[in-house]
């Protein structure tokens, strides 16, 4: 029997590359319940093809639209909407696999329902984790969820750890440190002086991959880099001296494991999100991604540099976070997210988006969340503040 899927973002980049791979291996995997935020039209097409048996728009006036084309298709799709839909919709009966790919906080409550009915993840939403740590490893353990790694990155980490369990909790066996790589984005070379001048278009135009805005600007900023160095020490039980960034601009090699014996083991490929989808979708088995594997003989060379901390301010934030701890880290993904949706509005300076980000973090109160409720309510006071200095800057 088909393994039934719910794709959590169904019209980003992820929730697209899922459907391309699902696609390919569709005696495999039925999709039962696609979600999205306001893309009627591309949540549509997506219903004609795969024909889910729920679809659920984030926004009212978007569902209504929808409804209108799934009634004149006479398709035998339910539509709803609004965020108690959205947060419920891995409640759906019969699903095995949660696909987690919505950005940012609005990911986090869809994601734990997810847990809490202990069934397969596919965590594409870093923010999630970030954003409540403990409280959501913790909750993977007690329900007995399964959760994969979708992030290249992580992934890759993932692929190059001794063999999980059966429920993909890492293995650490002789593990020296996990090397976590970045491209470095669009202005890894540009003049230090020029950074506060950039566009958003120029801050989107990732030179490997192609992802959502939000996404492509924490690229740039390396803020992505410092997410997911958070999100690896929840994932792996990794200590933050047992995780290094190193730059690598060809995303060729997505990262690697150093053990004590001296071997070090990397998992490479294209720059290619349909590869690590893949990957879990299948796990531990393997499937056809469609993706062209890497040719050796056409190959360039590999490059890994060192972290230019005064070039990637909002890295080196993301590391004081995970090392503070507590809320820190929750108070950074919030600021961030704000700062942003600002940029990309043109309402702030590239280089604004570190100023605020370091602003919200000196006048924040750390303290350790151990509900929700609490983890909420960090997220709402950052984003207050942010707001408070965007508004300043405006």
């Amino acid at each position: 029997m088909a393994e039934q899927i719910c794709i959590l973002g169904s019209t980003g980049s992820i929730g697209c590359n899922a459907l391309e791979v699902i696609r390919r291996n569709h005696e495999k995997y039925s999709v039962a319940v696609l979600t999205a935020n306001k893309n009627y039209k591309k949540l549509f097409d997506q219903c004609i093809e795969f024909k889910p048996r729920l679809a659920i728009l984030a926004c009212p006036e978007s569902a209504e639209k929808l409804t209108q084309l799934v009634n004149n298709e006479q398709l035998d799709i339910a539509v709803q909407s609004g965020t108690d839909a959205l947060n419920s919709a891995a409640d759906y009966a019969g699903l095995n696999t949660v696909i987690a790919a919505i950005v940012g906080a609005a990911g986090l409550i869809p994601t734990m329902t997810a847990i809490n009915r202990g069934l397969k993840i596919l965590l594409a939403n870093k923010e999630a984790l970030v954003m409540s740590g403990e409280i959501f490893t913790k909750a993977v353990k007690t329900h007995g969820a399964t959760l994969l790694p979708v992030d290249s990155e992580h992934n890759a980490i993932f692929q190059s750890l001794p063999q999980a369990d059966n429920k993909g909790v890492p293995n650490l066996k002789g593990v020296k440190k996990v090397l976590l790589t970045g491209s470095g984005g669009p202005f890894l070379n540009e003049p230090l002086s020029s950074l506060g001048n950039k566009t958003p278009e120029q801050a989107c135009a990732h030179p490997n991959w192609q992802m959502g805005r939000k996404i492509s600007v924490d690229s740039a900023t390396m803020m992505n880099k410092g997410l997911e160095y958070i999100e690896a020490c929840y994932l792996f039980g990794l200590n933050t001296d047992q995780l290094q960034i190193v730059v690598h601009p060809q995303s060729i090699v997505h990262s690697m494991v150093s053990y004590i014996d001296g071997s070090v083991l990397a998992q490479l490929g294209n720059p290619d999100m349909k590869t690590p989808i893949a990957h879990c979708l299948a796990w531990p088995d393997r499937i056809d991604a469609g993706v062209e594997p890497l040719d050796f003989l056409t190959l360039a060379s590999l490059e890994f540099c060192d972290i230019d901390f005064e070039r990637f301010p909002c890295l080196a934030l993301a590391i004081d976070a995970m090392n503070t701890g507590k809320n820190a880290p929750c108070i950074l993904n919030a600021a961030n997210e704000i700062a942003v949706e600002a940029f990309l509005n043109e309402k702030i300076r590239f280089t604004d988006i570190a100023e605020i980000i370091a602003k919200v973090m000196k006048n924040s109160d750390f303290q350790q969340s151990t509900a929700l409720s609490q983890v909420i309510e960090s997220d709402k006071t950052a984003r207050e503040m942010a707001g408070y200095l965007v508004a300043e800057l405006s």
